[in-house]
């Protein structure tokens, strides 16, 4: 005969079910907790990186030297070789001048193909001028091509004038100043993420006084040289830091007072005029004048290259 449970036993046995129900629930509720938690973090950790992403610079020193190796240097080296061919001509030294001229026709092409190599678009300013170096590339091609032609025909004076007067070498010029202003652009941006004392931008008065420019960083002063050049449309086998280096020796050796010359225009003009600039005058000057500057570590700042 069955025995019925006692009101005790009946009890325990309840209690036992709930216990273990609610033991049960807990687990799953924990597991559901721990879900959300991780999650959440998950989400907050991609957030982060996603706004650290944002907040990076696109102008960092290794954007600014991996222009310079590949797409910068390049460009130098055909321009090189173009200002020694010019240089020969100048002199009266046409001497197989068609053939230089096809040479140089297929360097272009060749450096135009390496400065392709590598896509600085991430950059704005590095970008557009990689756009603007590759496109002076193959317009001095053009350039050079057909100088080759005209070099059948022509002493080497009149091909000199011929060609600094063709549209192609006119055009390859301009965009060259476009990009050189761009680079040094994006140098100053990078400059302003390093110090924020330095304007990430620089726009220089229509008349810049001596007295302001004493006051400006380097990389602010290179950069108004590069649109001095530009507004001049002048294409010259010197830097920009050339240029800033010999108008801060003017500056020191008391000249602008004897002179009566008040303006970095002034300045400029009558450096350019009396081709008083070099390539290598910045590194002559450089521990002199600049030992404290923050410069990017590019060899045409840190070295003698050419």
């Amino acid at each position: 005969m069955e025995k019925k449970l006692t009101t005790t036993a009946m009890l325990f046995s309840v209690g036992f079910v709930f216990m273990l129900a609610c033991t049960v629930g807990a687990f799953f509720y924990g597991i559901q907790i721990g879900s959300d938690k991780t999650e959440e973090k998950y989400k907050q950790d991609e957030q982060g990186a996603k706004s650290a992403s944002a907040t990076v610079s696109p102008y960092q020193q290794q954007d600014l030297v991996s222009f310079y190796h590949t797409v910068f240097l390049p460009y130098r080296e055909f321009q090189n070789e173009w200002f020694a061919a010019m240089n020969k001509l100048s002199q009266g030294k046409p001497t197989e001048a068609t053939s230089m001229f096809k040479d140089l026709s297929s360097l272009a092409e060749e450096k135009a193909k390496d400065a392709s190599s590598v896509d600085m678009q991430k950059s704005p300013l590095l970008g557009q001028a990689q756009v603007s170096y590759i496109r002076s590339l193959k317009l001095f091609k053009d350039a050079a091509t057909k100088a080759a032609t005209s070099a059948k025909t022509l002493s080497s004076n009149e091909l000199r004038q011929n060609v600094e007067q063709e549209k192609n070498y006119l055009s390859a010029s301009q965009f060259a100043l476009s990009a050189q202003q761009a680079y040094y652009s994006a140098m100053l941006k990078w400059a302003a993420t390093v110090n924020l004392d330095i304007p990430g931008d620089y726009k220089s008065p229509s008349l810049l006084q001596l007295t302001q420019w004493k006051d400006l960083t380097l990389t602010v002063k290179n950069k108004l040289m590069a649109d001095q050049l530009m507004t001049r449309k002048k294409l010259t086998n010197y830097y920009p830091q050339d240029l800033t280096s010999r108008v801060d020796e003017f500056i020191y050796s008391g000249q602008p007072a004897k002179m009566k010359v008040h303006t970095v225009s002034a300045v400029v003009d009558l450096l350019i005029n009396t081709e008083a600039v070099r390539t290598g005058d910045f590194s002559e000057s450089r521990l002199r004048f600049y030992q404290e500057e923050l410069m990017p570590q590019l060899p045409f700042f840190t070295s003698d290259t050419n």
